[in-house]
């Protein structure tokens, strides 16, 4: 379903005189497009659903208790005006549920209807088969390799990044 374009193929920018680094960058961001590309197509054609969405259900599924729309907002890492959109639709359709807030009147409590648990089983199901075909390409000993070698980029640019935070 996914094919390589000219959009989503960063690394053909990357020229054999480019640092490795830079070079991994683009490979990187390219193999987040494709694959992102992919999962979008597969969740709109076979669930008539967007990423955003079933990224804001994914959340609401790993928190039964709900979450307030502040910390969805924070947790998919857009804006309040987005998680209301998202929550809307979601709403109108029976997946999710807008509850009060005992403990902050000002903000209400989002949580998964029964019917949205179920629907989002369904669709975490596929994706997880959908990830594992993209991924079957590489060796499990590939796989943890790569794993662990992100695990460490994380860990170091986590650290450039807060060390470069104003106030720090």
């Amino acid at each position: 379903m996914s094919h390589i374009d000219e959009n989503s193929d960063h690394e053909t920018r990357a020229t054999a005189e480019d640092r490795s680094a830079l070079r991994l960058w683009l490979r990187l961001l390219t193999c987040t497009n494709l694959i992102e590309g992919h999962i979008r197509t597969h969740l709109r054609s076979d669930f008539d659903i967007t990423l955003p969405r079933f990224d804001l259900m994914a959340q609401l599924e790993r928190h039964p208790e709900g979450l307030k729309m502040g910390e969805l907002s924070k947790r998919m890492m857009v804006t309040g005006g987005n998680v209301t959109g998202i929550t809307d639709q979601l709403v109108d359709e029976g997946l999710v549920v807008r509850e009060d807030n005992l403990k902050d009147r000002r903000a209400y409590i989002i949580k998964l209807t029964p019917a949205g648990r179920k629907v989002f089983k369904q669709m975490a199901e596929a994706h997880e088969k959908w990830i594992l075909e993209l991924f079957s390409g590489l060796s499990e000993k590939d796989v943890g390799t790569l794993y662990k070698l992100l695990a460490q980029l994380k860990q170091h640019v986590s650290v450039i990044a807060r060390e470069h935070t104003p106030g720090n």
